[in-house]
């Protein structure tokens, strides 16, 4: 019983030796949680848990992020002259291309509803009416509709009672 007892107090100590470091690793560790806890983790002097406030911080639509104060608005002026071929360093801005869905959608609901006035078919279609002022038009330049007083009517159809 002796020996049984004299091994496991040596596989014991033996055990309590590999293991010592890790517990010395994990308390200094936690002790360099605890001091960095109250160091601000952002320039702005916000730590990394607390929430910065969004009101005042940036202007109305102003993406997150962006800086409180504003360039002064000047004129692009090319350090290259235009005639140089090489490409700006700046790349302009290319508008999205233009599906055509909502085109496709009210020239359907055109087709279904002679006469259907543009806030109609933004109210059918869950949009605003300000995106189709611009889509209808171009319908209508296009040849596919015409309007007749304030009403679309597809090309080939004609107002009833006029």
């Amino acid at each position: 019983m002796t020996d049984f007892l004299d091994e496991k107090r040596a596989e014991i100590a033996e055990q309590l030796a590999k293991l010592k470091p890790l517990v010395d690793e994990y308390r200094r560790l936690e002790a360099a949680t605890v001091a960095l806890a109250d160091i601000p983790a952002a320039l702005g002097g916000t730590s990394a848990t607390a929430r910065r406030p969004t009101r005042g911080r940036r202007g109305p639509g102003r993406p997150r992020g962006s800086k409180t104060s504003a360039k002064p608005i000047t004129a692009h002026v090319s350090q290259e002259p235009p005639s140089s071929g090489k490409p700006s360093a700046k790349r302009k801005r290319r508008r999205r291309r233009r599906t055509g869905t909502r085109a496709r959608e009210a020239l359907k609901l055109i087709g279904a509803d002679p006469g259907i006035t543009i806030p109609s078919m933004a109210a059918a279609m869950g949009i605003h009416a300000n995106y189709l002022y611009k889509v209808v038009p171009s319908l209508e330049k296009a040849g596919k509709i015409r309007k007749d007083g304030h009403g679309w009517y597809p090309k080939a159809a004609t107002r009833v009672g006029a």
